[in-house]
């Protein structure tokens, strides 16, 4: 079983990043504010404009630790890696897979029911914790919104064609995100939530959600990077130039596990309040640098939760999960597995 590395958030535009002997150090304005050593990462990500010497650079591209630049909202900029690893027999039959609708719809079937499946438990988790205190009203909305998922992942498994995965997948995202407003307990207004938005976020939820969907991203295309598979080529999303599509497709079986249901968590405890955001002047929304540290700091403590793995019977910590799908997805690739298993959270 792969060991789970860390990944270090630089946050500070004053920061310069350098190498010491085999540790990564980070100051700021000359004062060292961080040390880890390299053999322990396996990424870093940098919120704003920090410097790093030619040295580190060399050595985080020899170890394999990509460094990413976001800006503060979370939206990828660029990336910084070594020469690109891996086995170019596997990346063949990925690519052979992707234009096979034959073996390509069985895997987008797998990642569609597991993002349903996954939809659904948040909502029965929202019932079974907190449905005796919510109004009838949210509790028959969310019970109905269960009733249509199950619907929505029985049709998943007659479906014979991507595009109708696709128009699946997106009924089910309309579903979700139509009553994950009434999953919020705190009854604030600020906190209002009417859909999905992006570039830019317009509100305080979307905001969240869109910088906790950017760390998500950059687990998973590191993690199919790690197992050899090329993330530009997935299987749901269709080839665009730019797109990760295959490390979008590794999402969205974890999107309700890892970053919707820490969303929720971080606003029904309100560890994040209306002010931790900021309201730009051109109507985007944005998480201040303040909340965006403390937001981080939870992201790391719930990818380190445990649980067992369905298919493999294993215990691992949720941060390891988009490595043992990545690895999983390649076995099937290979031929050693008859289908890819996708995840399902219980």
């Amino acid at each position: 079983m792969r060991r789970m590395l860390n990944t270090i958030y630089v946050t500070s535009d004053a920061a310069w990043l350098r190498k010491d002997g085999e540790n990564l150090v980070i100051e700021v304005e000359g004062v060292e504010r961080g040390r880890a050593p390299l053999h322990m990462l396996d990424g870093v990500v940098s919120f704003g404009r920090p410097g790093a010497s030619p040295a580190l650079l060399a050595a985080c591209a020899e170890a394999g630790i990509t460094i990413s630049h976001l800006n503060p909202n979370g939206r990828f900029l660029a990336r910084v890696e070594g020469p690109r690893s891996g086995n170019v027999l596997l990346r063949r039959a990925q690519f052979r897979a992707a234009d096979d609708p034959g073996r390509a719809v069985p895997i987008v079937r797998g990642i569609v029911v597991a993002k349903t499946a996954n939809q659904r438990t948040v909502i029965r988790r929202a019932l079974r914790d907190h449905g005796d205190a919510m109004p009838a009203e949210d509790r028959d909305v969310l019970a109905a919104a269960e009733r249509r998922l199950t619907d929505i992942a029985r049709r998943t498994l007659a479906a014979a064609e991507v595009e109708g995965l696709r128009g699946l997948e997106g009924e089910a995202a309309l579903v979700y995100f139509g009553c994950f407003n009434r999953m919020m307990r705190t009854g604030d207004p600020a906190f209002a939530f009417g859909g999905r938005s992006r570039r830019p976020p317009l509100d305080r939820i979307n905001a969240l959600l869109s910088f906790l969907y950017a760390m998500l991203g950059h687990d998973c295309r590191s993690a199919l990077e790690a197992h050899g598979l090329d993330p530009q080529v997935g299987f749901l999303h269709a080839d665009r130039p730019g797109r990760a599509g295959l490390a979008l497709d590794l999402m969205e079986e974890l999107r309700p596990v890892l970053a919707d249901r820490l969303a929720l968590s971080l606003i029904n405890r309100r560890q994040l309040a209306p002010d931790d955001f900021v309201i730009e002047e051109a109507g985007g929304v944005r998480l201040t640098d303040d909340a965006r540290k403390r937001v981080l700091v939870a992201w790391q403590e719930r990818k380190r939760d445990e649980l067992r793995h369905p298919f493999l019977d294993e215990p691992m910590p949720l941060g390891l999960v988009a490595h043992a799908q990545a690895q999983l997805l390649a076995r099937h690739l290979r031929g050693d597995l008859d289908g890819y298993p996708g995840f399902v959270w219980k």
